[in-house]
């Protein structure tokens, strides 16, 4: 998958991924590859990335203040504060 987060102010991340985990507003959530289209809201919190193709794992945490995702076709964008 293809994972974007952006800021008003610059670009936090860009790159493949095989796992992203969102604080959403309701609990939070995992998104994998062929995961149905989704737009939720987030709360802060941090959003986990475990890279794709890179041995062991490489695994970071983003912090964000609340924000917004949207999923489609195995690309995320996620709008943060």
């Amino acid at each position: 998958m293809h994972l974007t987060v952006i800021t008003p102010d610059k670009q936090l991340f860009e790159g493949e991924v095989s796992l992203v985990q969102l604080p959403g507003t309701q609990g939070l959530f995992a998104v994998l590859p062929g995961h149905d289209k989704l737009i939720a809201t987030l709360e802060a919190g941090e959003i986990r990335v475990v890279q794709q193709d890179t041995k062991p794992e490489t695994e970071m945490m983003i912090p964000i203040k609340g924000g917004v995702v949207e999923v489609n076709q195995d690309k995320l964008l996620v709008l943060a504060d």
